[in-house]
């Protein structure tokens, strides 16, 4: 009787903690014409979306309409945005969701923005301003940021990583155009538990914060003739992360470029190179307060800061356009490729402290990279120093 009664007492607690999941969600993604977030009349849904739970992948109807039998691995759903809209696209999951949408002009020519290592915490918050008014002045259409977003969440409490996660969103809330972000190294809350005394059972360990504040880890959307892919290439076995990327994700991909045209082109960003040209100048013999470079990763020696698995994407992306490989972490802006094969390995800078440091001889400058578009192809880019003192 006492056991039933405890039970009862901590329904709402556990309730909160461990939410029921919806196995089945319904729902309408609608072109928004008032922006007031209901579909009123002479507001058409919009067919042929994609909407996903990070495993299943379906379309919406004529109406706009979806029904999406979800697993229980995840607690959001989101859409991969249409070209030419733009809104909120992922929602904690729920019986019945709806995704109102704005419409956006999208020009021949456009340019877009990666960034990536803001490391947001209050000595960064000049960084992120002076990065805001350049992003402005370029007029680019986009942000994307892949990855490091936070200071810290690595090694840090959870009131300490909650702080930085939601100065990383104030600050991206500011800008006047979308930004997508990215999971890194630093977004992984806890897990050096050496260090952090968070317990690997919090409810929010791992990967679960970054899920909580900005939703799926991995996702899609498209713009200008392109698809975009944000990639989680952020493995962690026991105290230590490692570049990898997940077949469970690997299958979602799978589904997600099976409705898009396959000549469209597709661009990939995540945190830990799939390729780097810096790689050759990691320590792979370095063992000190930020963990060994090698970790036994199912019985082979892995590297952790570049991304195993690459050949697994490359090999699910296929014969489609891969022209762009985004990725950050080195802190230093670096391009590569294989002669008369995409994609093109690019690398950008850090928007975090210092403006200008050495990386193994090389003079470094914080900054990011500008991209042009022009008739659904990448025909330029160029560096952009920050530049803040």
């Amino acid at each position: 009787m006492k056991r039933f009664l405890f039970l009862i007492l901590a329904l709402p607690f556990l309730l909160q903690q461990y939410p029921l999941v919806a196995q089945t969600v319904s729902g309408v993604v609608f072109h928004d014409k008032n922006g007031n977030k209901l579909q009123d009349s002479g507001e058409p849904g919009l067919s042929g979306v994609a909407v996903s739970d990070q495993v299943n992948v379906v379309l919406t109807d004529q109406e706009g309409r979806f029904r999406l039998e979800t697993s229980d691995r995840f607690n959001t759903v989101f859409i991969s945005l249409p070209d030419g809209y733009q809104g909120n696209f992922w929602q904690v999951k729920a019986a019945e969701l709806s995704f109102p949408l704005q419409a956006v002009k999208v020009p021949r020519s456009f340019r877009f923005i990666h960034a990536s290592d803001t490391h947001a915490d209050s000595l960064n918050l000049p960084r992120m301003a002076r990065f805001r008014e350049m992003a402005d002045s370029i007029g680019a259409a986009f942000v994307i940021v892949s990855g490091d977003l936070v200071r810290d969440a690595l090694r840090v409490t959870e009131p300490v990583a909650r702080a930085y996660y939601e100065m990383y969103l104030r600050e991206i809330g500011k800008f006047s155009m979308p930004v997508f972000s990215g999971v890194g190294n630093h977004e992984l809350f806890g897990i050096e538990r050496d260090k952090s005394l968070v317990s690997d059972k919090h409810p929010l360990y791992g990967k679960k914060m970054y899920r909580h504040y900005l939703g799926p880890d991995y996702y899609s959307f498209n713009f200008g003739g392109l698809h975009f892919v944000s990639v989680d290439a952020m493995e962690y076995k026991n105290l230590y992360y490692y570049g990898g990327i997940d077949s469970l994700q690997l299958a979602w991909l799978e589904k997600d470029l099976a409705v898009i045209p396959k000549d469209m082109p597709v661009i990939t960003f995540n945190h830990i190179p799939l390729v780097s040209p810096g790689f050759s100048f990691q320590d792979f013999e370095n063992d000190d307060f930020y963990g060994p470079s090698l970790l036994n990763i199912n019985g082979k020696l892995q590297h952790r800061h570049i991304v195993s698995n690459f050949a697994d994407l490359k090999k699910v992306i296929g014969s489609r356009p891969y022209p762009l490989a985004l990725s950050g972490h080195y802190h230093a802006a670096q391009e590569g490729y294989f002669v008369g094969a995409e994609p093109k390995f690019a690398q950008t800078s850090a928007i975090t402290r210092p403006d200008r440091f050495d990386f193994n001889g090389f003079p470094v400058r914080s900054g990011f990279t500008v991209y042009e578009v022009s008739g659904g192809k990448i025909v330029g880019s160029r560096f952009v120093p920050l530049n803040l003192k």
